[in-house]
């Protein structure tokens, strides 16, 4: 089973899946990072995530470009050496900022958006 909260700061939106990401629960996070694709800056928290098949990874890396589309920005926060092995070896991380923390990843987010608003 797969849990998505979703925070709302006044900076940034948190998308947070909880339980493993793969073919029986990506349709799940597919809608949810629909639902979320006009947001200006959206960070994934995968800390709560301890497996993410090739569908999960397809339903991110989809849910990525769709915000981007939009005119958004995407980070990702993820502390699990195993995910960060997998998304490291996938080149995942080469499109998308990957962050230990949340606070890191949405200052990332903070940081790239500063050079289009000062």
């Amino acid at each position: 089973m797969l849990d998505i909260q979703i925070d709302q700061t006044a900076d940034y939106t948190v998308c947070r899946p909880k339980g493993e990401l793969d073919a029986f629960t990506v349709s799940q996070f597919r809608e949810s990072l629909a639902e979320l694709a006009t947001s200006a800056r959206l960070v994934i928290d995968l800390s709560e995530v301890p497996f993410i098949d090739s569908a999960g990874l397809g339903a991110l890396i989809g849910g990525i470009r769709r915000t981007r589309e939009q005119g958004g920005d995407v980070s990702v926060a993820c502390n699990r050496s195993t995910l960060i092995r997998l998304l490291r070896t996938t080149g995942f991380d080469r499109i998308v900022t990957v962050a230990d923390t949340v606070d890191e990843a949405a200052a990332a987010l903070v940081k790239t958006d500063h050079g289009v608003t000062s």
